[in-house]
């Protein structure tokens, strides 16, 4: 298994399955650099996949760095919804481009 972090039930699972996982804990500087590349492991993942699964596995990587930088869920959640009100989501599929 490659170096990487992991959901916290993980090393418990793996020791069910009869192997011994190497862990620590990882420090705060260290966590959020291996959430960034957790959330870009997740993203491609639901590229490949197109899989429910894989979209829970990105608001799991995001929420934990919301907490990780003293946001809440809530926070991103309010701001989400003021940028809805400025600037619209993407249900009418609008795409811009220029002539070429």
């Amino acid at each position: 298994m490659p170096d990487k972090l992991v959901r916290d039930l993980i090393p418990e699972l793996i020791i069910k399955d009869g192997f011994k996982p190497k862990t620590r804990i990882l420090s705060d500087e260290e966590y959020l650099y291996e959430l960034d590349k957790k959330l870009i492991e997740e993203v491609n993942e639901y590229l490949e996949a197109n899989d429910l699964d894989e979209l829970c596995d990105i608001i799991e990587v995001i929420m934990a760095i919301a907490d990780a930088r003293g946001t809440g869920f809530n926070d991103i959640e309010q701001k989400r919804n003021d940028k809805l009100q400025k600037r619209g989501g993407f249900k009418q599929k609008i795409f811009l481009y220029e002539d070429k």
